[in-house]
């Protein structure tokens, strides 16, 4: 969607020398968890960079927001844990198996510490819009919050063994079990 509405309103945005100034999220850069949100922040991420090379020779200006964790609904424990005993109860029981049910306690439980630790002040994403939009020199990037600043944004340029250590650190582990045969 946001690929598809960029490039539709593009031709306006070239001949107004505007901007275009895309959300992301650090984890655009530093993948912690599975499923599609992570990839679907990549791909934010590539797309943005390469339409800021494109567009720098229009004059038109595109920057990238990667915030860090902030408490919105997809933060929410509750909701979370919601969906994630939803998508649970859809896999397989081979799956349900091979991670144990001690791997969705464990990971809900890290949800609620997740929504402890991000910040309830979204001013701090949106002040970087504002910059972004109306500055005379908007930045390519804009990290938001104090996660993404202090933490994940230097732990991204790390070496992949010093990532992938951190990631295992806070990440449930599966039991690695399979199910009995029938």
């Amino acid at each position: 969607g946001l690929i598809e509405v960029t490039l539709s309103l593009l031709p306006l945005v070239k001949r107004a020398r505007g901007r275009v100034v895309n959300v992301a999220s650090v984890v655009g850069r530093l993948s912690i968890f599975g499923g599609g949100y992570c990839p679907s922040k990549f791909g934010v991420e590539a797309f943005s960079d390469s339409l800021r090379r494109e567009m720098r020779h229009f004059g038109v200006k595109v920057s990238i927001i990667e915030p860090g964790g902030f408490r919105t609904g997809v933060t929410d424990p509750k909701a979370a844990a919601k969906e994630l005993q939803r998508l649970w109860a859809q896999l397989p029981a081979e799956t349900r198996a091979s991670y144990g049910h001690r791997y969705l306690e464990i990971y809900a439980h890290r949800s609620v510490l997740l929504h402890r630790l991000s910040s309830p002040r979204l001013s701090r994403v949106t002040s970087c819009m504002q910059h972004a939009l109306l500055s005379r020199s908007p930045r390519s990037r804009y990290a938001a919050g104090w996660d993404a600043l202090l933490f994940l944004l230097p732990l991204s340029y790390c070496p992949a063994w010093l990532c992938d250590a951190f990631v295992a650190f806070v990440m449930p582990k599966p039991d690695c079990g399979t199910p009995p045969r029938p």
